[in-house]
């Protein structure tokens, strides 16, 4: 049997890195359906402690989450899922993202400026990529 996947990165900060995530990516932040939470904040399923406020959005504090714009028959949903302490060492998973030896210095270029910081650059045969970590730490290679 094969299994559906999503991509979960730890933050301390989902809303922002998540919009910061869709930019890099050309993808699209999922909206969050504000009636439904206040729905379920009235019937005693959520409260308002579980809640914030982004871009001037109610959202549910623990997460947000982006999907590329084919949806998910094309890639997996990746969730920016809060956690309270900090990226403290390297990624043991990482995404590499494609997008053409051709484009690779540009990328670079608008991601740092977005807050990106590049770790690493990388080559084995005619193939190079360059290493970056996303505003909060978190690395991409692109290539």
């Amino acid at each position: 049997m094969a299994f559906d996947i999503q991509i979960v990165i730890d933050t301390q900060d989902p809303h922002p890195l998540a919009d910061w995530w869709a930019e890099a990516l050309g993808w699209q932040v999922e909206r969050q359906d504000e009636a439904f939470i206040r729905s379920l904040i009235e019937k005693g399923h959520a409260s308002e402690d579980d809640t914030a406020f982004h871009r001037g959005n109610l959202v549910w504090k623990e997460g947000a989450a982006i999907r590329h714009p084919g949806g998910l028959e094309r890639a997996p949903r990746v969730l920016f899922q809060l956690v309270p302490e900090a990226k403290t060492v390297k990624n043991r998973v990482h995404l590499d993202v494609r997008v053409g030896a051709d484009n690779i210095d540009a990328e670079v270029e608008r991601l740092v400026a977005k807050g990106a910081t590049v770790l690493h650059k990388g080559r084995q045969g005619p193939t190079w990529w360059v290493t970056i970590a996303d505003p909060e730490g978190n690395e991409l290679c692109l290539a």
